[in-house]
């Protein structure tokens, strides 16, 4: 534990709590938006065609249906079809439409409906669908190995991982958020039942009240363990940075090195997921100087010890009345802060989620964690790698579910459909 005991660090929190006030929650996010503009309200609908795909710095909204697909088929040109009457559904469904030209109603009574109906007379509610593909989809099946990025090789396991093979992985994935739960799950279950015959659901997540913000229009939310979440995020303000840490370029290659081997991924990014669930009742019994020493913030403003507000950065140099550092050498802030890895960042976009209780009456609850970085491998598993040695917050949680994806950019107009550079 870098030479500090676990009693030591609780010690430590008491000073972090005496040097910072407390504030106040904010419980509802800011209008949806796309890259560049605000939504005038969160009935609104994010335009859908653009350089990049909405749902990445779209300001996050508050609700997540997440799903990952195995690819049922082995024709390429069934797999291609799918693709392109997926978009054809999804840029019909973010304007508030229905995901087919007849709908729920208007088809041939003794045909199923082209929209199944429950989203009928609800607003856009900011919809945003974002696919990826999976390191499974560049296999023998369609094609496609010579054009994997050397960026979606598979992520290494990490200390203390209990994950589930059920729950990870998948050969595309699709994240729906939405400000209305019923307009997110329409939209899944449209994109599964237009699929149905070609994919198959792999595993699929609902989440709520976003834990992170990607724009300083919003303020910062709370995880379920009543820290501010995110603080040091990436923002869709953040130009210069995002360029830097959340596009994939043109240089950034392929696995066997040709030139031309990932390029339609330009413009693209990777999604990491990660389903972490808490041990919510064992977090409830821990004291509060001691919740605040394992995170290193307090959990009213969520300032890091030795700070005033919530944005002030933390000073990992600062020493108590004792001689020790306030925020100690294994709390959460430090290990997961960019200085710690040579200032690289993500952007978080991650949820919480309830999946009802166990067998023990035991809340199966805690954080759906979604990323998207250039390059997870240079981002996230260096973050994650120190988190997973060292982090006390282990003891609180169990990571659960793993995913890696290449996330195509965006969908240009109505010629174009996800991901067409990499099958053209």
């Amino acid at each position: 534990m870098s030479g500090i005991s676990r009693r030591k660090l609780f010690g430590l929190g008491a000073a972090g709590v005496a040097a910072a006030g407390a504030g106040t929650l904010a419980v509802r996010s800011l209008p949806g938006e796309d890259a560049t503009t605000h939504a005038a309200a969160t009935s609104d609908a994010v335009p859908f065609y653009g350089e990049h795909q909405a749902g990445i710095v779209t300001p996050a909204q508050d609700r997540l249906h997440f799903v990952a697909f195995d690819v049922t088929t082995k024709d390429r040109a069934e797999l291609v079809d799918l693709l392109q009457s997926w978009t054809a559904a999804a840029a019909r469904m973010t304007q508030g439409q229905e995901a087919g030209a007849f709908g729920a109603v208007g088809g041939v009574p003794e045909a199923p409906p082209d929209d199944t109906g429950e989203a009928l007379g609800l607003p856009a509610s900011g919809l945003t669908l974002t696919i990826g593909f999976g390191p499974t989809l560049f296999d023998e099946r369609f094609g496609l190995a010579g054009r994997k990025p050397k960026a979606l090789a598979d992520l290494p396991k990490f200390p203390g991982d209990a994950l589930l093979p059920e729950l990870s992985g998948g050969d595309l994935c699709v994240q729906a958020c939405a400000h209305d739960p019923q307009v997110a799950v329409h939209a899944i279950r449209n994109l599964a039942r237009i699929g149905f015959g070609r994919v198959s659901v792999r595993y699929s997540q609902l989440g709520f009240g976003r834990t992170s913000s990607t724009s300083r229009a919003q303020a910062t939310p709370r995880n379920l363990m009543g820290f501010k979440d995110g603080t040091a995020n990436l923002k869709l303000e953040d130009t210069a940075m995002l360029g830097d840490h959340l596009w994939v370029a043109a240089e950034d290659g392929a696995d066997d090195g040709a030139d031309d081997g990932a390029d339609w991924l330009t413009g693209g990014s990777y999604l990491v997921t990660r389903k972490i669930r808490m041990h919510i009742e064992t977090w409830d019994r821990t004291s509060l100087a001691e919740q605040e020493a394992i995170i290193g913030r307090t959990k009213g403003e969520g300032a890091a010890h030795g700070s005033a507000k919530e944005f002030d950065e933390p000073d990992f140099t600062r020493k108590g009345p004792d001689g020790e550092s306030l925020i100690a050498d294994v709390a959460h802030v430090r290990l997961a802060h960019p200085s710690s890895h040579g200032g690289v960042r993500m952007l978080r976009r991650g949820y919480n989620f309830v999946d009802g209780s166990d067998g023990l009456g035991r809340l199966d609850a805690g954080l759906f964690f979604i990323s998207y970085q250039r390059d997870a491998h240079r981002q996230f598993v260096p973050v994650q790698l120190a988190l997973a040695r060292q982090d006390v917050l282990n003891e609180y949680i169990k990571h659960v579910s793993s995913g890696l994806f290449a996330v195509p950019p965006g969908v240009r107009d109505a010629g174009d459909y996800w991901g067409r550079a990499l099958f053209s």
